[in-house]
């Protein structure tokens, strides 16, 4: 029986997921879990890569001791983030998206080539963390001089556990540098922004394609071997190729964890001038299609609300329960990106707010937010919407679910919670040649796992 590893790095932990196809469905262990979250550096907020790197391996020596054999492994982390290369040497630091270092950059970006442009050809909606203006920043702090190499930060850790350097589709197009059309690295908005054309010579690949085995020493050093393979490296794509939609072109996701991404996948991309006013995005899936999605701010809100009140899930849920209020602001308004006190932040947009009303405002904000989308997504396709899958971790929060289903007068099907190590197996059990493609993959997904229904 072949057994699979996915490795789902998220920005506040990370988990080893065994996975294998048993009497028709799919059985899945979590073998590791560590923590994670960017620090200050220098005044900056960066990623320890060597800590990350060292937490992989320990999660791959722990799924071959208590599993056995592992025929192949993949790792899929959040978008955006990079390492520089010099040769074999990386260019420190690993930046972290929430950093404010792209804030200055972004109007002198815009006037080499204005953000219309970019969309048109890149469709990926205007975030001022987006790769383009972190190279930007780069470039002007001479930080690409030498470089010789990009690599994505899930493309990264494959390169130090195997050697090979390369480059994977739905995470390239997070970057805002790849062409709808072309599915290529855009060499005009490479060559107005100065950028090094160097960095982006590399072939971009399509999830399933073979990278290779594990170096000798890293071998050793975890206990055994195993081949890697390309999931959708980015954390979304992976999230949702695991939705259990029936309809792959008209069935909207939600994948709601630290960001709530709501869209729809779609066979071609879609720049058209309400879609630039709507700030929708269009994301890389498989097989050079797209996902036509929305970023929402999402449950970073209440993490970081729940932080410092000192309150746990169950808690934070009881007490939002129970103070029902009319405060709502917008999820996306920037305030909210990585403030010094979120509930402060909240309450400069809503008011005056106690505890309880704060946590249900967020709450609500959330699924007005979903509800605005949705109705967005409804008029571009000319027709209504009854059912939304939550997929994700945020699947598991049964009042966000309620108030979705309530606010945006939707049916809500919650579930996976593991989607985005799920497709990131899939991804794998395909190369593995067990499943014979996505569609198969979801059917198995409905019938192994247990999904909730809100209406």
């Amino acid at each position: 029986m072949k057994q699979y590893l996915a490795i789902d790095i998220g920005a506040s932990s990370g988990r080893h997921i065994v996975g294998k196809i048993q009497s028709g469905k799919i059985v899945t262990e979590e073998v590791y879990r560590f923590p994670n979250g960017n620090k200050r550096e220098d005044g900056h907020l960066v990623w320890d890569t060597g800590a990350l790197l060292q937490e992989v391996k320990n999660g791959i020596a722990a799924a071959l001791k208590q599993c056995g054999a592992i025929d192949s492994f993949s790792i899929d982390t959040w978008g955006v983030d990079y390492v520089l290369m010099d040769g074999d040497r990386e260019i420190f630091p690993c930046y972290a998206y929430r950093d404010d270092r792209t804030q200055q950059p972004l109007c002198a970006a815009h006037a080499l080539i204005p953000f219309e442009k970019l969309y048109e050809r890149t469709g990926i909606q205007f975030q001022p963390f987006n790769t383009v203006y972190q190279l930007y920043a780069d470039r002007l702090a001479e930080r690409l001089t030498k470089a010789t190499d990009l690599l994505m930060l899930p493309e990264y850790l494959l390169y130090k556990l195997t050697g090979k350097k390369v480059c994977e589709y739905t995470n390239a197009t997070t970057t805002g540098l790849v062409n709808v059309l072309t599915h290529r690295f855009d060499e005009e908005i490479v060559s107005a922004l100065g950028l090094p054309k160097r960095l982006f010579e590399k072939e971009i690949l399509q999830p399933g394609t073979v990278v290779g085995k594990l170096k000798e020493d890293v071998a050793a050093e975890v206990g055994g071997n195993m081949t890697a393979v390309l999931c959708a490296t980015h954390d979304t794509a992976s999230a949702v190729l695991a939705a259990p939609v029936r309809d792959d072109f008209r069935s909207p996701y939600i994948s709601s964890g630290t960001w709530s991404l709501l869209g729809v996948e779609q066979p071609s991309a879609h720049t058209d001038a309400e879609s630039l006013e709507e700030n929708f995005s269009n994301e890389g899936s498989l097989g050079a299609t797209f996902r036509w999605q929305k970023n929402i701010m999402g449950l970073w809100m209440l993490q970081s609300a729940r932080r410092e009140l000192g309150l746990g899930f169950a808690e934070a849920e009881q007490l939002a329960r129970a103070n029902a209020c009319d405060a709502v602001v917008d999820c996306n308004d920037p305030a909210f990106l990585a403030p010094q006190s979120m509930c402060a932040a909240v309450r400069d947009r809503a008011g005056a707010l106690t505890d309880g009303q704060l946590l249900y405002c967020i709450y609500a904000s959330l699924a007005h937010c979903y509800r605005e989308a949705l109705a967005a997504m409804s008029e571009k396709f000319g027709r209504k919407i009854e059912t939304l899958n939550i997929i994700g971790g945020g699947s598991q929060d049964s009042f966000l679910n309620e108030l979705t289903a309530k606010i945006a007068g939707v049916t809500v099907i919650a579930g996976p919670a593991e989607a985005t190590a799920l497709g990131n197996l899939l991804v794998q059990m395909i190369a593995g040649g067990e499943l014979k493609n996505i569609g198969e993959g979801r059917a198995c997904i409905r019938t192994s796992f247990a999904l909730r229904t809100f209406q």
